[in-house]
């Protein structure tokens, strides 16, 4: 069940808002029931893994309390974090991980390890981070533990951010666990941060899909363009960004509209001047905690050059391996590495010395390359797609024009939403006006993303795999 859904919009959350309604507003119950509702909403595709939800929570909720009441003595309350550390790397690595590494494991002489193939359960790659950092934090006294295991399962399955993040740390929402307030202002607030998520995934996302579908059926048929390609490139990234943050406009929204108040995942990212500053933008809960829960245990950038630039390997190598378990997401990794490399040891002054034009076109073009290795897992097909962006193909068709005309306004309107324009213009309008804007805009995106819904059949979330 995702939220661009209309089992989503009008059952699902319909129900859960008319029994958080009905309930006592205390935290206690609350969280009672978004723990219960959030079981059938992850069990609702696949029932078997709610007993791996359920499992996960078991062990990192008692691994808090041992890493606590081993205070005093710090090599086993280390022992107790490493425990639940390892568990959640083996949940992750096996139902994730397996089947790649049994492929290529048994292309060496001797080896030969089947192949599972087991459905991936969802979100396992952003609620095993979430566990995994909370036991971690306690033992670093950033939060404390928590003995509640109904609020702790309420953290862990979370609806509104279970699927596809922000990833949440506890001690970010540790508060709001124990005594939040559910105020009509929350409420509103969130309502219309979903709302445009949803808007923003439905009638903007899609279209771009369409547009990107539609280029790869051209190279299927070797009928692509340098034109097309690229066009396919922008359309694709354009569509993952719609798509991934309005997912997670919805999540937040939603998490505010029950007393939550999770952190920004995105921030307007294409239109920083550097790739660096575009991953402090792009799914900045995933960058936060790969920064906070890696790069700085491993030491950052204080060990010297070598170590520096061993430890952005690292974690951008893993940063591809979470993404995916496929060779084009380590590549994909691997290959932003070279780019912030580049950037801190080689390109800094140029870049501070280039016009800022310069410098988002640059941005632009390194990263929406990396959209194609991210978006082909046949590297082999990847490196056709690649090829004619440079040159591999003719320049342009018939095709192309035809495809800019008919998304011509789609993209107009695309490359405006990826900018802060519309808030800027928002900013500007008189008070009065913006309220009585807010509700008609409202409506008017959510009269619309149904419509879409009911009549659409293209409906991907592009995030749903991880």
């Amino acid at each position: 069940m995702v939220f661009s859904s209309l089992t989503f919009l009008y059952g699902f959350l319909t129900l859960v808002l008319v029994f958080s309604f009905l309930l006592p507003k205390r935290a206690r119950w609350q969280n009672l029931l978004l723990l219960l509702v959030s079981l059938f909403f992850y069990g609702w595709g696949e029932p078997v893994y709610v007993g791996i939800m359920l499992l996960s929570i078991l062990i990192d909720y008692s691994h808090g309390l041992l890493v606590e009441r081993c205070r005093a003595d710090d090599r086993k309350a280390r022992w107790f974090v490493g425990q639940s550390v390892v568990f959640n790397l083996l949940l992750l690595g096996f139902f994730k991980y397996w089947d790649f590494l049994a492929e290529n494991l048994s292309l060496l002489p001797g080896i030969s390890l089947p192949k599972l193939g087991l459905p991936l359960p969802l979100g396992i790659s952003f609620f095993t981070f979430q566990t995994m950092s909370y036991t971690i934090d306690v033992y670093r006294r950033d939060a404390p533990a928590q003995r509640n295991p109904v609020d702790f399962g309420a953290f862990v399955t979370l609806f509104p951010q279970l699927i596809a993040g922000p990833i949440v740390k506890y001690k970010t929402v540790a508060q709001d666990l124990q005594a939040r307030v559910m105020t009509s202002k929350d409420f509103a607030e969130g309502a219309c941060r979903f709302t445009i998520g949803l808007a923003k995934k439905v009638l903007l996302a899609n279209p771009a899909g369409e547009l990107w579908q539609s280029c790869r059926t051209a190279q299927a048929m070797g009928t692509l363009t340098v034109t097309g390609g690229w066009m396919g490139l922008f359309a694709f990234g354009l569509q993952l960004y719609f798509d991934f943050s309005g997912y997670s406009d919805m999540a937040i929204g939603l998490g505010r509209i029950f007393g939550f108040h999770f952190g920004e995942n995105f921030d307007h990212p294409y239109c920083a001047q550097s790739v660096g500053e575009f991953w402090r933008r792009w799914h900045m809960s995933l960058t936060s905690w790969f920064r906070e829960y890696l790069y700085f245990p491993l030491g950052g950038s204080r060990g010297g050059t070598w170590k520096t630039l061993r430890n952005l390997v690292i974690v951008w190598f893993c940063t591809g391996l979470w993404h995916g378990a496929s060779w084009n997401f380590i590549l994909w990794g691997l290959y932003f590495a070279f780019w912030l490399i580049l950037e801190r040891f080689l390109l800094q002054g140029l870049l501070e010395r280039m016009p800022s034009l310069i410098k988002r076109v640059y941005t632009i073009l390194a990263v929406f390359l990396g959209w194609g290795l991210f978006a082909i897992e046949d590297l082999g097909i990847c490196g056709q797609y690649l090829r004619v962006c440079f040159g591999g193909g003719g320049l342009w068709s018939a095709a192309d024009g035809f495809r800019l005309r008919s998304y011509a306004a789609l993209l107009v309107l695309l490359v405006l939403g990826a900018t802060p324009l519309a808030l800027q213009v928002w900013g500007r309008l008189p008070e009065r006006a913006r309220r009585v804007l807010t509700p008609v805009l409202m409506l008017l995106g959510l009269t619309l993303s149904t419509a879409y819904l009911v009549d659409g059949s293209y409906n991907p979330f592009l995030y749903f795999r991880f």
